[in-house]
């Protein structure tokens, strides 16, 4: 039962990293907030009771995100939490109580205002000006977007009377007016529309033009502080109060509740003010009022415990089905869609609503004519909630399940409530492996990105992963918008990949329920992929964190004949087979060699970069202190781990320590 649980648990990570990766950096969130909620609750309650499973960068961890190459980092001073979600009213009155009985039985005030559905963002003021913006990231480092915000109308480039260093936070987002004009703009240019306005404003922010981002309906609203250099400010209201004497754009709408059914009011109320804002929201903010009862409950590593956001209903709209298309996933996943009679709701027009899976559509007995409700969740994603059965007249027709994949007319295999294609070379599912493959988490190959991958699959220049490699001068530079400099730099990031860790690789093939992490686990496991490869359930199910589940997807994927002669074209072409944990271990990695790590706080390089130093050295990675770790690499913030390593006698390192411990000097 327990190997069901870690496979459980070792899935529901990847599935969440994938959505984090989806949703925090290319701005396509893959599901509705509430169905994010619902996997990211369940994480949080298999950790609760195995709290040794807990991997270092579990989404539970740290806040979704990761920086992207394109812009320098700007590390936070103070870090930049989320806040964990609620959806109903008994769910907030239990957070109530919880802060009750952390403040010894008293009532705080809490302050309340608009949760704006838009991107957050830090911008720093130094004696007056400002010196950069900066996205939330993974929380504690983020882009260096400064030249973008520039562009801000609303955001004042100097100040007057503010404190010699102060950091503001808040959201940046499109109003329903300016987004409206935007795609109207993108329509009259033949350019795809933006599917809403947060996407809209994410994939802005992003641009390394700040001329286009001048042009584009960019707003910012401001409600919160990171560093600031004078202790005046001791409650919310006074950063309200301080924001306005400083001419930032604040909420119109702001409240401070003193009692239970006061917080619930305002909540009410705020429900109507909203459908008259001129931007997007999707809920509430509630914070304790004053800052000295904030510290006395403190935070999670990834929340505050003084703060929630109360998530409205989505809103709803009944409309038709006119049709079902089928959408295939890198794994090869089918889901039906349904194509719908336009209809307008939570202010956007909606054509299109996933179906999920089959099962899923024959349980609701979803047909093409039938009049249906249809849910915004979370305002991103549409999904079909109900059908109008007694709205039928009898011309409706059933929906189909596939015998053989829409894409490529290969074989089909049901995977519990999934209907699976299992040819790699299927030109729909070998758009989304390419991406994945090429992504920087993966193999990270600068330059086939998604525009790139459409015209090689669409000019059937690119057939399977390894023809990539193939591919010739005169055919890239052939390639839409791909000058001769573009091409070189794309084959020659090509090469280069081929140099690439082994574990990159392993995480780049796609293997259902292998991520990064698990990817890692396989290469200090074995000597090179052909052993993966040829390795039986049971040595499989041995490697740390794979389970029984995992181990069989893993054998079942080299037991594919496409797959393998896949792997086979790879290593033709030159693609490094071998373990890192393979290489001879001179005497400089001795002292590592065996010892098992736990790498915490804020570091001068990501953690990854420690972790593949700890690998290559042939030592062990965990996510969490016991009496079994050797060292824990301690950087700023380190908090209740480095607590923990103490009161168990774990050795701790600081950075320069551990780099002479690589080094082969013994920790004085």
């Amino acid at each position: 039962m327990s190997g069901d649980k870690k496979a459980r648990y070792q899935a529901l990570v990847e599935e969440i990293r994938e959505h984090d990766v989806a949703y925090y950096v290319h701005a396509e969130p893959s599901i509705s907030d509430r169905d994010y909620d619902k996997l990211y609750r369940e994480l949080l309650d298999i950790e609760e009771k195995y709290p040794d499973w807990v991997y270092e960068d579990s989404p539970t961890q740290k806040v979704g995100g990761i920086p992207l190459k394109n812009f320098d980092q700007v590390a936070h001073v103070v870090p930049m939490l989320s806040l964990d979600n609620t959806y109903s009213r008994d769910e907030l009155e239990s957070f109530i109580e919880r802060v009750v009985k952390g403040l010894a039985g008293e009532m705080p005030e809490f302050a309340i205002e608009p949760k704006v559905d838009g991107v957050a963002i830090s911008i720093r003021y130094e004696q007056g000006k400002l010196v950069y913006a900066a996205t939330r990231g993974d929380g504690r480092s983020g882009d260096n977007i400064t030249e973008n915000l520039r562009t801000l109308k609303q955001l004042p480039v100097s100040l007057r009377g503010a404190p010699d260093v102060l950091e503001v936070r808040g959201e940046v987002f499109m109003t329903h007016a300016g987004f409206l004009r935007l795609n109207q703009q993108r329509e009259k240019e033949g350019l795809a529309l933006f599917a809403n306005a947060r996407n809209a404003t994410a994939g802005t922010l992003k641009l390394l033009d700040s001329k286009i981002v001048a042009r584009r309906p960019l707003s910012i609203i401001l409600y919160g502080t990171g560093e600031v250099s004078m202790g005046a400010i001791s409650s919310q209201q006074q950063i309200w109060d301080m924001l306005a004497d400083l001419k930032f754009p604040i909420s119109e709408w702001t409240h401070l509740a003193k009692s239970r059914q006061e917080v619930q009011q305002a909540i009410e109320h705020l429900d109507e003010k909203r459908k008259s804002l001129a931007y997007p929201t999707d809920g509430a903010v509630i914070k304790i009022n004053r800052f000295d009862l904030r510290e006395s409950l403190g935070s999670t590593s990834k929340a505050p415990r003084w703060a929630i956001a109360y998530k409205y209903e989505a809103e709803q709209a009944e409309t038709r089905v006119r049709d079902v298309t089928f959408q295939i996933g890198r794994t090869g996943v089918i889901t039906p869609v349904a194509e719908l009679e336009p209809v307008f709701v939570s202010g956007t027009t909606v054509s299109r609503a996933t179906l999920h899976n089959f099962k899923e559509v024959s349980r609701k007995d979803i047909r093409v004519g039938d009049w249906v409700v249809i849910e915004k969740a979370g305002e991103i994603i549409p999904a079909v909630i109900e059908v109008r059965t007694e709205r039928r007249s009898g011309d409706e027709s059933k929906i189909e399940t596939p015998e053989t994949c829409p894409g490529c007319e290969g074989k089909l295999v049901q995977e519990n409530v999934f209907l699976r294609c299992i040819d790699p070379a299927c030109p729909s599912q070998l758009r989304r492996i390419l991406q994945h493959f090429a992504h920087r988490g993966a193999m990270d190959i600068e330059g086939l990105g998604e525009a790139v991958v459409e015209q090689l699959v669409a000019q059937e220049l690119v057939e399977k992963i390894d023809d990539i490699y193939e591919l010739s001068l005169e055919q890239v530079e052939g390639l839409e918008r791909m000058g001769k400099k573009s091409a070189q730099n794309l084959l020659i990031a090509l090469n280069k990949s081929k140099e690439q860790p082994l574990w990159r690789l392993i995480f780049g093939l796609g293997i259902q329920h292998v991520g990064a992490g698990l990817a890692r686990q396989l290469e200090s496991a074995f000597a090179d992929l052909d052993a993966i490869a040829s390795a039986d359930r049971e040595q499989l199910a041995a490697v740390e964190d794979v389970g029984e589940v995992v181990a069989e997807s893993i054998y079942q994927y080299f037991r594919n004949e496409s797959n393998v002669k896949v792997i086979e074209a790879l290593r033709e072409s030159g693609l490094n087979f071998k373990s890192a944990a393979e290489v001879i271990l001179d005497e400089e990695h001795s002292l590592i060699q065996g010892k098992k790590f736990v790498i915490t706080g804020t570091l001068s390089q990501p953690r990854d970069t420690f972790k593949e130093k700890i690998l290559a050295a042939g030592g062990k990675v965990s996510g969490s202190v016991s009496a079994n770790t050797d060292y824990l690499l301690a950087g700023e913030s380190a908090g209740s781990k480095l607590e923990k390593a103490r009161q168990l006698g774990v050795v701790v390192l600081s950075e320069e320590q551990f780099e002479n411990l690589a080094q082969g000097n013994a920790v004085v």
